[in-house]
């Protein structure tokens, strides 16, 4: 999934006082009863309109006026034409804390269950495509590897991570990756303290979110129960972590590397570690079979491809009008086109999200944001490739001297 993109156009006033073509039911097409100083029967200045939201795209701002025309549904002064100008906005920044299981149940090879080549190969070589895949691009992510004794019970560990927060696509994961890899079948890490890593990894992600504001998960990939560090590492004081990142706006993705299906081999981490997922508030844990080299890269990429999809904000900010010209709230027209249709669809504003097919404002009050109602949002995070229109109505600002 590639990360969506928008473009946002502004569509100005002139400054000789011309008004735009407006919505239906607003009060100010065709030269109606606009309450502006033009050519148009209303009286009084400025401007009128009424609360509701209109719906239809004539806004001045989707080829029916330009900067040297006229516009071909509303009324103009003096012979002025609405203006149109564009600003590119993105979603909302995306930042994935990966944190990365090196213990020797991942591939120490000392039991049949514990076969590398079933478990960390496979489960390496897909982690690193998604790294450098040109898919990722418009994320960052950091990366942190479970660090083994003497570390591993410190949440503070977990404060600098082995790849800080990095645009992707970048080669420094793979690099990362294969640094920590084992040389040998004895050099495996110790333990899984997962409630350490959570902890840790939620205070850096807090830190970096002071920085840098954005949408923030962690992708927790293991192989095991917790363990090590005693009870302040059972699975309770797991969940617990994990819900305390999660009334802090920070998710928590899960990948369960389960065991190949052999003799002596631990039971399905299904049960815990969907718990854990569901504290994240982010569904079912994604469990991977092992078994099989080929299948298992497989799975553990679709996983990864469904996480880079789950992770996709679906808050648009709004850009700031230019200089002497104010955000009209009342008339925005927002239109989602998929790259497999190429045919764009309006969606209809409401703020309680009470329909299919609708956005709504971050604060109707003041609003700073487009935040698509969750339906809508899902349809954007399926897609492979996606863009979203939305036009925007400017009123100028006409500084009166006294």
């Amino acid at each position: 999934m590639r990360l969506p993109t928008m473009a946002i156009a502004l569509s100005m006033v002139s400054l000789a006082s011309a008004a735009c073509s407006g919505l239906p039911g607003s009060g100010e097409g065709d030269g109606g009863s606009q309450n502006s100083t033009g050519d148009g029967t209303g009286t009084g200045t400025g401007t009128g309109y009424d609360d509701s939201f209109g719906s239809g795209n004539d806004l001045g701002s989707s080829g029916n006026s330009g900067a040297n025309g006229a516009s071909s549904g509303g009324s103009t002064a003096a012979g002025q034409a609405c203006a149109t100008e564009t600003s590119q906005a993105g979603f909302q920044q995306v930042y994935l804390a990966f944190a990365f299981d090196v213990s020797g149940s991942m591939g120490a090879n000392d039991v049949p269950w514990r076969d590398r080549s079933l478990k960390w190969d496979p489960v390496v070589a897909a982690t690193k495509q998604f790294f450098v895949d040109p898919a990722s691009a418009g994320f960052r992510a950091s990366l942190t590897f479970f660090p083994g004794a003497g570390q591993m019970c410190n949440a503070n560990t977990y404060l600098a991570p082995d790849v800080a927060m990095t645009p992707l696509p970048s080669p420094a994961f793979g690099e990362a990756i294969d640094a920590v890899t084992p040389q040998d079948d004895r050099s495996w890490r110790l333990g899984t303290p997962t409630a350490f890593v959570i902890e840790g990894t939620t205070a850096y992600i807090e830190e970096q979110r002071q920085l840098n504001p954005g949408k923030y998960a962690i992708v927790l990939v293991t192989d095991g129960y917790p363990e090590q560090c005693r009870q302040s590492n059972s699975i309770e004081a797991v969940v617990e972590r994990v819900e305390a990142a999660r009334a802090g706006g920070i998710s928590t993705f899960v990948i369960g590397v389960n065991s190949p299906p052999v003799e002596g081999a631990p039971p399905s981490l299904d049960e815990n570690l969907r718990v854990i997922a569901a504290a994240g508030d982010t569904g079912e844990a994604f469990i991977i079979d092992t078994g099989s080299a080929a299948d298992t890269t497989a799975a553990f990429k679709a996983a990864v491809e469904e996480i880079r999809g789950a992770a996709v904000s679906c808050t648009i900010p709004i850009p700031p009008p230019p200089d002497g010209r104010t955000f009209d709230k009342q008339k925005v027209d927002v239109k989602y086109t998929s790259a497999t249709t190429n045919t764009p669809t309006s969606l209809v504003y409401d703020q309680a999200c009470a329909a299919a097919g609708t956005w709504r404002y971050d604060d109707p009050a003041n609003p700073t944001a487009i935040v698509l109602c969750d339906d809508t949002c899902a349809v954007v995070q399926a897609q492979v490739e996606v863009s979203l229109g939305v036009d925007f109505t400017c009123e100028d600002v006409i500084e009166v001297p006294l």
